[in-house]
Parts: C-alpha cells; sequence; structure tokens
C-alpha cells in the first residue's frame, strides 16, 4: 500500500506541467515615441533586464558637470524604471558599467556605490567609446521583482 500511494504521488507530481515565463518588454510612451532600437527594460519571470541608461534628464539632455552627477542622474534613471516595474535598487543583483574614460572609474563607483548601502550587486566595469549623446557612463542591470 505504501508503494502505491509514493507512486501515486510521483505519477501526480511529474504531470505538473512547468510553464515557461513569457518576455514582456517595457518601455513608456515617451521612450516609444523615440522610436530608438530598444525597450528601456525586458521582465522575464521574476527577473527585470534594464537597458543601458545614461544621466539623461527629462528634457533629453545629459546632466552637466561631470562624471559624478551623470552617474548619480544614471542610476536615479534605473531607479525610476525599476520602481515602476515592482522592483527596487534593493533587489538589483547585477550591474553593467560602461564609462568612455576608465579613469572615470573611481569617481563613477564614488556615485554609484550610493545607491546600494546595503549591499553590493555583482558588476562590470570597462571603458568603451560613443557612448549615446556623448555621455560619459552608461548603466545596465539586472534586478529581481518583488
Amino acid at each position: 500500500m505504501k508503494y502505491i500511494l509514493l507512486s501515486v504521488i510521483f505519477l501526480a507530481a511529474g504531470c505538473v506541467e512547468t510553464q515557461k515565463p513569457e518576455a514582456v518588454f517595457i518601455q513608456t510612451d515617451q521612450h516609444a515615441s523615440r522610436n530608438l532600437p530598444f525597450s528601456q527594460a525586458v521582465r522575464y519571470g521574476d527577473l527585470l533586464f534594464v537597458s543601458g541608461q545614461i544621466g539623461e534628464l527629462e528634457n533629453g539632455e545629459v546632466i552637466k558637470g561631470g562624471i559624478i552627477p551623470e552617474t548619480t542622474q544614471t542610476m536615479l534613471n534605473i531607479q525610476k524604471i525599476l520602481e515602476a516595474n515592482g522592483s527596487s535598487m534593493e533587489n538589483v543583483i547585477k550591474c553593467t558599467c560602461m564609462l568612455a574614460d576608465i579613469d572615470d572609474w573611481a569617481r563613477m563607483s564614488s556615485a554609484y556605490v550610493k545607491f546600494f548601502p546595503k549591499h553590493k550587486p555583482a558588476r562590470s566595469a570597462f571603458a568603451t567609446t560613443g557612448l549615446a549623446m556623448g555621455a560619459k557612463v552608461e548603466i545596465e542591470c539586472i534586478a529581481t521583482v518583488e
């Protein structure tokens, strides 16, 4: 009897169909109106992939003042996207930071870490050329969704 009951339990467990998550492509109306070749974020299951953000202000210009204000504005832009989609800075698990000048790494990091007082996500950082709108920094991230 015990073996029959266990067989029924295992058979029932094996019949449960797991559903594959569907990718949800996210963009605000403002972002969509710019006809950019990417979504602001993509949600896949419990993960939110935020596209690279720069220190762009609401008026469409990159904030002035150098790498520190630019990094701060970039992180605020990321925070806004996360919070609009059921996540937060506390849920960020990975960031990739792209710098126009690797000599800005330490200053960028000093502004970046202020957004992660409790934990530091996994991170990569590298120098590249040709960031959008002449930006000094672009940051993308992956976060869990609550």
